[in-house]
């Protein structure tokens, strides 16, 4: 290929990106409040899109470029997408500048979005006394910063929670090394596709594929040498539900309840794209391996072991999904405690206090909204970076592929049973956080 023709086809490969630093007019040494409005409104736009492609809501986005804006002397106008935004910014001369940007696909980055609310922290309680060359630096340290975890450490972490998920669920100690290996090997693969860039649909779909194939190969490997019930063969549901999208489902509703309709009917569709495919995906391998959701072999324990072991099944689930969401040892070990105890409440609430699955839900919700309004307090952590997690292990998966699967073989009525269930508990979750901020949040209270 000549020389040309490369560097047309790299130029095209790199087009989206942003060259933020060509857009400034001025020297690196002027300070930020001194700089023109469509500089002062690029800062606000960068700040803005990390934030978003860290997984956050459109709320906490929104909140923290009107608090960029409003510490640089200027106004901001926002409306914000899945991954798009478009905002426009006023100075007292009333000129303005309006922007677009967006990204070429969304994930969630806790690490990230904790620097970046540090940095907003620091910005306003500094007054904007940065120079653009401190902001730019700053900016692209965060950036640039890697994901903390290799794809070996996140296939680990994805085998923990799904472990962990599956007990929850009923599972035996042959379900929970099967689904260990099976979403291992799963999120690994998934790992490497996301590397390569690979489609949303392509990474889904196949890291189910093989999660599902795994658990089946190492059940079969089970029955060979330990002569296994059939029975456990069933839990290989769990196997997948490393792809449960909690965070956008989760986020989808708590937008919606601040009146973020296009942010939060993005990210509710986005969620019910991935459950789509990943139900798909497990119904047709399922299909072909003969395999169908049943009844696991019932777990002999007391209440009060089976509470006890529900604490440590809740503390891994937890903890193994926060890593996969890039979230520090210390976030995710906080976030895992919150949910263990969130969580077997509302086990609990369920088996011994004979209460509607959704409502247990909603407290659950609840009680781990309001830990982390106490929790915050103490070590500053984002809210969502340890609200979301502790929830995950609530979002009703099982149910999900219950459905789509007696969907698949026609069974209507028992399919829409389980969707229902599913919506009902769907739902909950995201009401029981928005209450907890309600009773604790002054500035989500109220709607201003």
């Amino acid at each position: 290929m000549k020389e040309t023709e490369r560097e047309y086809h790299l130029s095209q490969k790199h087009h989206m990106k942003i060259l933020w630093e060509e857009f400034f007019k001025s020297d690196n040494k002027t300070m930020a409040q001194d700089a023109t409005l469509v500089e002062k409104a690029f800062i606000v736009g960068r700040i803005g899109i990390m934030l978003l492609s860290c997984g956050t809501g459109a709320w906490r986005v929104r909140d923290s470029m009107d608090t960029i804006a409003r510490t640089l002397g200027i106004t901001c106008s926002t409306d914000i997408g899945l991954v798009s935004i478009e905002y426009t910014c006023f100075d007292v001369d009333n000129e303005s500048y309006s922007q677009t940007l967006s990204l070429p696909a969304t994930g969630v980055n806790m690490t990230k979005l904790n620097e970046l609310e540090k940095f907003v922290r620091q910005f306003e309680a500094g007054h904007g006394n940065w120079n653009i060359g401190q902001i730019h630096k700053r900016l692209r340290e965060i950036e640039n910063q890697k994901s903390a975890y290799s794809a070996a450490i996140a296939g680990l972490s994805s085998g923990l929670a799904c472990a962990g998920f599956i007990f929850l669920l009923g599972g035996g100690l042959p379900e929970v090394i099967c689904a260990f290996l099976g979403a291992g090997v799963g999120n690994y693969v998934r790992a490497l596709m996301g590397k390569r860039k690979m489609t949303l649909v392509a990474k889904i779909a196949v890291a189910v594929a093989v999660a599902c194939a795994v658990y089946f190969i190492s059940f079969h490997i089970g029955k060979m040498i330990f002569h296994l019930d059939y029975h456990h063969a069933y839990g290989y549901i769990g196997a997948m539900l490393f792809v449960i999208p909690g965070f956008p489902f989760i986020t989808s509703g708590l937008d919606m309840s601040k009146l973020d309709m296009r942010s939060g009917l993005e990210r509710m569709t986005y969620a019910l794209l991935i459950i789509t495919i990943a139900t798909m995906s497990g119904w047709a391998v399922a299909t072909i391996l003969n395999l169908h959701p049943g009844s696991m072999p019932k777990l002999n324990l007391n209440p009060g072991m089976l509470t006890f072991l529900r604490l440590i099944a809740s503390f891994c689930g937890v903890f193994g999904f926060s890593i996969m969401f890039n979230s520090p040892p210390n976030m995710a070990a906080t976030a895992a405690i919150m949910g263990a105890m969130a969580n077997t409440l509302r086990l609990s609430l369920v088996d011994y206090g004979y209460m509607a699955p959704a409502l247990a839900a909603f407290i659950g919700a609840l009680v781990s909204g309001l830990l982390a309004s106490i929790i915050r307090q103490k070590v500053g952590f984002p809210r969502i970076a340890i609200t979301v997690p502790s929830i995950v292990i609530m979002v009703p998966g099982l149910y999900m592929y219950r459905a789509v699967f007696n969907f698949g073989i026609t069974n209507i009525n028992i399919g829409a049973y389980w969707i229902t269930e599913a919506l009902m508990i769907v739902i909950a979750l995201p009401l029981g956080l928005l209450a907890a901020r309600i009773l604790t949040d002054k500035k989500w209270r109220h709607a201003d």
